[in-house]
């Protein structure tokens, strides 16, 4: 599933449907506010193999430019993701019952020397700056990104000064 008409440039991927609503989707608010296409998918390095095998290995001539990995317990979706592609991949920890997503994250940041995935937080705030991130690498390439990516900074930083006080509303 595509967020537009346009040809995605970000790949968004996670290891359950169960990512989506609290952390993966996060991601895709930030691409959204930014203007930037991209496409979503549950592909599973465990359950499903070669539909991961395939998705990274034609997401290049597919047109997707970075991949944001969402991954919860043993996390292998990131790494093997960014085993598939040379793609930059952003690996987002989803937190788990069991180590409250401590387990992801040690997963995904622990990759082996040769085969790197940019690790983010655990959860939704990381989700967000995968996106973020993701605009920044687009940027390098695509004027406007940078420039919404800009704005959006700008944004950040005049809501900040001008709600000084933590007590108004």
């Amino acid at each position: 599933m595509t967020n537009s008409g346009q040809q995605p440039l970000v790949g968004i991927i996670m290891g359950s449907k169960s990512d989506w609503p609290d952390v993966m989707s996060r991601a895709a608010d930030v691409l959204d506010a930014l203007g930037v296409p991209y496409e979503t998918r549950v592909v599973s390095a465990h359950r499903t193999p070669d539909l991961l095998f395939e998705y990274a290995s034609t997401a290049e001539v597919r047109g997707i430019e970075v991949i944001i990995a969402g991954a919860g317990g043993a996390a292998h979706l990131p790494g093997m993701t960014a085993s598939k592609t040379v793609l930059p991949v952003l690996g987002v920890p989803v937190e788990s019952r069991a180590l409250k997503g401590m387990d992801s994250l040690l997963s995904i940041v622990q990759m082996p020397a040769g085969i790197p995935v940019g690790t983010m937080a655990i959860g939704g705030s990381g989700a967000a700056n995968a996106a973020l991130l993701a605009a920044s690498i687009l940027g390098t390439k695509h004027p406007e990104v940078r420039e919404a990516l800009r704005k959006h900074r700008e944004a950040q930083t005049r809501s900040v000064l001008e709600n000084p006080d933590p007590r108004a509303q």
